[in-house]
């Protein structure tokens, strides 16, 4: 593949948005979507609980920047980032609910000689794990936060996000909103 084929950044919002923070990859690129304006180059996928569906898309990604729930043992709430050289260390214990998933398709990628030259994960700790749609308080408290840090992360690889100038909510935050509304929440 050529570099000129390899000129994209894909970031990919994973999770179970039916589990409650299980859904914090899906709702953060969502945020990502409604705040600001993605330029051409970068692409943001909601990959949900997807497997190799991703496959083609992340291969002709140059940079992956993947957001997702993380298991890494810290409080609940915490954000992290694991990224480049760390990232084989992080799938040597689960981590992730989709860590299967993704390392095989990185696993796949590297096989193949097909790796993104960077590749990062911005994670958060979830709080529940429970059936049911919408985060918890906290973690919704705490979405700004990675949000925050996907759009540094795209900032370090050179691309200034434009926020947009009115902002919508989202169609997972929207659901979650009805269906609290409705009364339907444990």
């Amino acid at each position: 593949m050529s570099e000129l084929e390899k000129e994209q950044i894909l970031v990919i919002g994973m999770g179970n948005v039916l589990m409650q923070d299980e859904g914090i990859g899906v709702r953060a690129v969502e945020e990502l979507l409604q705040h600001y304006r993605i330029p051409q180059g970068v692409e943001v996928v909601d990959g949900g609980t997807t497997g190799m569906e991703l496959f083609e898309p992340m291969r002709k990604a140059r940079y992956l920047i993947i957001a997702d729930a993380v298991n890494t043992g810290a409080a609940p709430g915490s954000l992290v980032r694991i990224a480049d050289e760390e990232i084989p260390a992080f799938f040597q214990t689960k981590l992730s609910n989709h860590q299967l998933g993704v390392s095989d398709l990185l696993a796949l990628l590297a096989l193949k000689g097909e790796t993104p030259e960077r590749v990062s994960i911005i994670g958060m700790v979830p709080h529940s794990l429970e059936n049911q749609l919408g985060l918890t308080a906290e973690a919704e408290q705490g979405l700004s936060g990675m949000l925050s840090m996907l759009v540094e992360e795209l900032s370090s690889l050179g691309i200034q996000l434009a926020p947009k100038r009115s902002i919508a909510s989202g169609h997972w935050r929207r659901e979650a909103e009805f269906e609290a509304a409705a009364g339907l929440v444990n």
